[in-house]
C-alpha cells in the first residue's frame, strides 16, 4: 500500500507543474498587453507607450519568461500571489475567505448529494423496473435537464419573493444555505445516484447474494453488505464530485451573492485581474489533482484488486 501512495504522490508532482506552468502563462495568451490589462483595471484615463514601459519594469515584466515563472512559483508555495492590479491587496487576501466560503457550500452540498444519491440509487435497484424505480429515473433526468439558473431563479421566486420564507442572498444564517445547497444537489444528485444503481444492479446478480439469501439472512443485512460492495466503485466518482463542485459554483454563488471563489473570478475575469484569475485556476487546478489522487487512494485502501491490477 505504501509502494501504490508512494507511485501516487510522485505522478502527481510533474502534474502539478504542468499545472502552474500553464496558469501562469495565462496572461501571455491574451490579446492586450499585460502592462497595459494593469493600467486599465487600476483606472488610469490616459494610457501611454510611456507609461506601459514603466509598468513593465515596474512589475518585472522584462525579465526573461522562465525566470518569472520561478519566482512566481516560489512565492505560490507560500501561498504569496501577488497583489491584485484592481485593489493593490494580497490577492491570497481575498481568495482564502472566497475559498472558505465556496468550501463551506461545497462541503454542505456534498453531503446533501452522498445522502441523496445513496437513498435514490438504492431505493431504485431494489424496485428496478417497478413504479418507483421509474418514477425516480424520470423525476432524475427532468431536474437535471434544468439549466441551474433557471431553476434557481423559480426557487427564489417562490420560496424567497412569494412565500417570504428564505433569504435570497448572503451567508448570515444557516437559512442562507438552504436554496444555493438545494440547487447544487438537484444538479448533481440526479447524476451520481445513476452510479449507485449501477453497481447496485451488478452486485444484486452476484453469488454471495443467492448464498446469504439461501441460508436465511435477513433481507437488510444482505442489502448493507451490497451497499458496502457497491459504493468501492463510488468512491472514486464521490471523490471527484468535490472539486467538481468547488469550480461549477459560480452561477450559484452570482445568483444567491455568496462571497466564495465563484463570485471573485467573474469579477475578476471582467476586470482582468490576472493575479486573482492565475490564482484562481491554480487553486481549481490542485484540487482536482489532489482529490483524484486521494480517491484512488481511498479506493485502493478499500479494494486491495485495484491496487494490484495497476
Amino acid at each position: 500500500m505504501k509502494r501504490y501512495v508512494l507511485g501516487k504522490v510522485v505522478f502527481a508532482i510533474p502534474l502539478l507543474i504542468i499545472i502552474t506552468f500553464l496558469a501562469f502563462g495565462l496572461n501571455h495568451l491574451s490579446p492586450v498587453e499585460p502592462a497595459e490589462a494593469v493600467l486599465h483595471a487600476q483606472g488610469v484615463p490616459e494610457i501611454t507607450k510611456e507609461l506601459i514601459a514603466e509598468t513593465r519594469e515596474k512589475l518585472g515584466m522584462n525579465d526573461p519568461f522562465l525566470f518569472r515563472y520561478g519566482s512566481w512559483l516560489l512565492d505560490c508555495l507560500r501561498l504569496d500571489f501577488g497583489s491584485s492590479y484592481v485593489t493593490g491587496l494580497p490577492v491570497w487576501s481575498q481568495l482564502g475567505p472566497a475559498f472558505l466560503n465556496t468550501l463551506k457550500l461545497t462541503l454542505v452540498s456534498m453531503a446533501a448529494i452522498v445522502g441523496l444519491s445513496i437513498a435514490l440509487g438504492v431505493g431504485s435497484a431494489l424496485r428496478e423496473g417497478r413504479l418507483l424505480d421509474k418514477g425516480i429515473r424520470g423525476a432524475a433526468f427532468l431536474l437535471t435537464s434544468m439549466p441551474p439558473y433557471w431553476l434557481a431563479t423559480l426557487m427564489i421566486w417562490y420560496f424567497s419573493v412569494k412565500l417570504d420564507l428564505l433569504p435570497t442572498s448572503g451567508m448570515d444564517a444557516w437559512q442562507s444555505y438552504i436554496l444555493p445547497v438545494a440547487i447544487i444537489t438537484i444538479s448533481y444528485a440526479g447524476i451520481y445516484f445513476r452510479v449507485i444503481r449501477s453497481s447496485m444492479l451488478g452486485n444484486l446478480n452476484e453469488d454471495y447474494v443467492l448464498y446469504a439469501r439461501a441460508n436465511g439472512l435477513l433481507e437488510l443485512l444482505v442489502t448493507k453488505h451490497i451497499l458496502r460492495n457497491s459504493l468501492q466503485v463510488a468512491v472514486s466518482v464521490f471523490g471527484m464530485a468535490i472539486p467538481v463542485i468547488l469550480g461549477s459554483t459560480v452561477v450559484v454563488e452570482n445568483l444567491f451573492a455568496w462571497p466564495g471563489l465563484g463570485s471573485l473570478s467573474v469579477r475578476a475575469i471582467l476586470s482582468r485581474d490576472y493575479p486573482v484569475i492565475q490564482a484562481y485556476v491554480l487553486i481549481l487546478a490542485v484540487t482536482f489533482v489532489f482529490f483524484n489522487t486521494l480517491s484512488d487512494i481511498v479506493n485502493a485502501a478499500m479494494n486491495p484488486k485495484a491496487r494490484m491490477d495497476r
